[in-house]
């Protein structure tokens, strides 16, 4: 006698280029995937993928035995969870919530423990690796939370993730983690910005400066990731300067709570603050060149 194996479900709250990527790992592990996001257009893809759009959270999250948030930023999140038509009533009592967003752990701490009050699970877990990796199933994933969060949340995580770090039991280590590397990045893309203006001011040819600095000791992941968007004059946002106001927005809150200096962090902070008010907010992050190039006329490719 044979038994089938019960079909998996899970919801995904946010369609973006992240979310969406995640959603197609999960169906393509055999989830069965209902999803939601603010644009219908992307819930419409999703639907025509072989996934079941979902009005909001709440019908998404509905019989779900793990929901992954992938949202913007905490208030989001808590809106995803408590707000009007949320996720977390609709839960079944013992699913858990996977929440990716970038945030401060203090308030990844008390979102957990305001859902675990309700005999849900929480599992803080924001990852790393680009829209590329989202879609191939190739992420990584920076997670704390519960054994028990971990163990509902795995055959998810499996499908999703090239690489799951467990940092701890407890909701906040998680997102404490993730701010480290965003302080990180952000300052790596602001200095990567500042290097190829620069060279651009010195008359270099900024694609051979990409080649000798992908093989030289100044390299980083960011320089190589984006210096390609600047040569290719292509700003089109696969992570935008917005972002970074955010995060490293809450790197100075951290800091500025426990008296530590982030002076490096801070300075990142104001190059991506100028590239926003400057109405390059929603562009990519590597537009902060163009404000360099602005304030200095080097001529970056693509400018006048």
């Amino acid at each position: 006698m044979t038994t089938d194996t019960p079909t998996r479900r899970a919801a995904v709250i946010g369609l973006g280029s992240m979310g969406s990527g995640m959603a197609g790992s999960l169906l393509r592990a055999g989830f069965s995937v209902a999803a939601c996001d603010v644009n219908p257009e992307a819930v419409a893809r999703f639907a025509a993928a072989g996934g079941r759009g979902a009005a909001n959270p709440a019908e998404a999250a509905r019989d779900a035995d793990v929901v992954v948030s992938v949202v913007v930023n905490a208030a989001q999140t808590e809106a995803v969870l408590f707000g009007e038509n949320g996720a977390a009533a609709a839960m079944p009592e013992g699913a858990v919530f996977v929440s990716s967003a970038t945030m401060d752990p203090a308030v990844a701490r008390a979102l957990a423990a305001r859902l675990e009050a309700t005999g849900r699970h929480y599992l803080d877990a924001p990852m790393s690796g680009g829209a590329a990796r989202a879609a191939d199933g190739g992420l990584t994933f920076l997670a704390s939370g519960s054994a028990a969060a971990f163990a509902k949340a795995r055959p998810a995580l499996d499908a999703m993730a090239g690489t799951l770090y467990e940092l701890g039991d407890a909701a906040g280590q998680g997102a404490a983690f993730k701010m480290i590397n965003q302080l990180l990045a952000g300052v790596h893309i602001a200095a990567a910005c500042e290097a190829m203006a620069f060279a651009a001011k010195q008359g270099l040819d900024l694609r051979r400066v990409y080649e000798v600095i992908t093989k030289s000791a100044g390299n980083s992941w960011m320089f190589e990731n984006r210096v390609p968007h600047i040569l290719d004059a292509d700003y089109s946002p696969k992570s935008a300067v917005d972002i970074f106001v955010k995060d490293l927005g809450i790197v100075q809150d951290m800091a500025r709570a426990e008296k530590y200096p982030v002076p490096v962090a801070a300075a990142a902070l104001q190059m991506f603050l100028m590239a926003s008010g400057a109405g390059m907010g929603r562009d990519d992050d590597a537009s902060v060149a163009r404000l360099y190039a602005q304030v200095s006329g080097a001529k970056l490719p693509g400018t006048a």
